[in-house]
């Protein structure tokens, strides 16, 4: 784990958002487990190295870790635990596009949600990238008129509103370990999925996607955004998770030959758009800081 550590932070973000980049394309390469079998065993496998990474990175004092993250790193986990199941909920549902395009309004709802917890002010250039992202939130979700899809669009909103939810309660308690945390999430995920499920046994091939979801793809992901995020300036850190939004789409138009609508590809592009000049915006604070 100490040479993860050694890598340069932009670096490991990129590969983190890089490994989430093919959340979309497993998800759809399940041959016959349901959307909650799918949300249970993935997180299954996450929790399980996510415990590693926790006993390699503090060994016997795993537990003084976990109860040092304290109320905001359980209902931090709670919240993320949601998001994880509207991943998987929006991915089943509705195009990979769509779902990659509307995660990274995350930045959007921060601004939004900084401005109404935390009393934090919004620019201009902020003010310019919500009313873009909106209408292209507008574009995209109106261009899905069957309800299949539509739900999963409006699902997918609950992953960046939970990670912005997130980013404020690290901010307002900025102590809590962010890895602890998502112990939590993926517990929280994974009983969702348990519960909701009618049964949890699924096919050998399906158990290996699992294994790869959640062991590679959102548990290292998360991994490396997590580490490579404390030493990368947050607006670069923004720029750089959008490789998973430009990924994304790419893997799923390759494998599965899906070709989003082309009202949802612009509408796509123009948050995409809006939050670069939120990240712009960022980036000027920074540097002035």
């Amino acid at each position: 784990m100490n040479f993860f550590s050694r890598l340069p932070g932009p670096l490991l973000v990129f590969l983190g958002a890089f490994c989430l980049s093919f959340g979309g394309l497993i998800v759809k390469s399940f041959e016959g487990a349901s959307l909650w079998q799918i949300l249970f065993w993935r997180q299954f496998f996450f929790v399980i190295l996510v415990t590693i990474f926790l006993l390699f990175t503090y060994k016997k004092k795993i537990l003084i870790a976990l109860y040092n993250s304290g109320l905001p790193g359980f209902f931090g986990g709670i919240i993320l635990g949601c998001g994880f199941s509207a991943y998987v909920f929006a991915m089943y549902n509705t195009t990979v596009a769509n779902a990659n395009f509307i995660i990274q309004t995350q930045a959007i709802f921060l601004a939004i949600f900084g401005y109404l917890f935390l009393k934090e002010k919004i620019s201009k250039l902020t003010l310019a990238s919500i009313v873009l992202a909106i209408s292209g939130i507008l574009l995209m979700v109106g261009s899905s008129l069957s309800p299949g899809q539509l739900s999963g669009n409006l699902v997918a909103f609950i992953m960046p509103c939970s990670f912005a939810v997130l980013i404020v309660i690290v901010r307002k308690y900025p102590n809590v370990d962010m890895i602890p945390l998502q112990l939590f999430a993926g517990i929280v995920a994974m009983l969702i999925g348990y519960f909701i499920s009618s049964k949890i046994n699924i096919s050998m091939y399906d158990l290996i996607l699992a294994f790869v979801a959640g062991f590679f793809q959102v548990g290292l992901g998360f991994i490396f955004i997590t580490i490579g995020a404390k030493k990368t300036l947050s607006a670069m850190v923004g720029i750089l998770m959008m490789t998973e939004a430009v990924f994304g789409p790419l893997w799923a138009w390759i494998f599965l030959d899906e070709n989003p609508r082309l009202l949802a590809l612009i509408g796509g592009f123009i948050i995409l758009f809006a939050v670069f000049i939120q990240f712009y915006s960022l980036l000027e604070k920074e540097k002035k800081n």
